[in-house]
């Protein structure tokens, strides 16, 4: 799952450890994660480290001690995160309707069709 050869993209790491979380039958540790996203071992360990505390600072992970490491578990799904990343940047630009039109102009007409599709179902929300 890792991409050793070629830079991720901003936020595909937390992405990919909360999709490895949600899957999982319980909790996870650190290691553990590293081990199931990278069993090749290019994954630093530390990534996953700092990863996991993000998304626990966030709100978007649980983190329990479990002698002297932490287990970590999803609280939020990979679609949820990118969600939240969208509207935290959307929120920090005062000319919202910029931005929107903006990124309403660069979807593919498959997309934005879904988007129409997705405000018809929820006019007033």
């Amino acid at each position: 799952m890792s991409t050793p050869d070629r830079r991720r993209r901003p936020g595909q790491l937390e992405a990919q450890v909360v999709t490895v979380l949600g899957e999982a039958a319980g909790p996870l540790t650190p290691g553990e994660v590293r081990d199931l996203l990278d069993p090749t071992g290019t994954l630093s360990y530390s990534a996953v480290v700092t990863t996991l505390t993000r998304l626990h600072e966030k709100g978007s992970v649980t983190r329990h001690r479990d002698g002297r490491a932490f287990r970590y578990g999803a609280l939020r799904d990979a679609a949820g995160l990118v969600a939240e990343r969208m509207s935290r940047l959307l929120a920090e630009e005062p000319d919202r309707a910029t931005v929107l039109r903006r990124f309403v102009g660069t979807l593919d007409d498959s997309d934005e069709e879904t988007l129409r599709a997705l405000l018809r179902e929820h006019p007033d929300d």
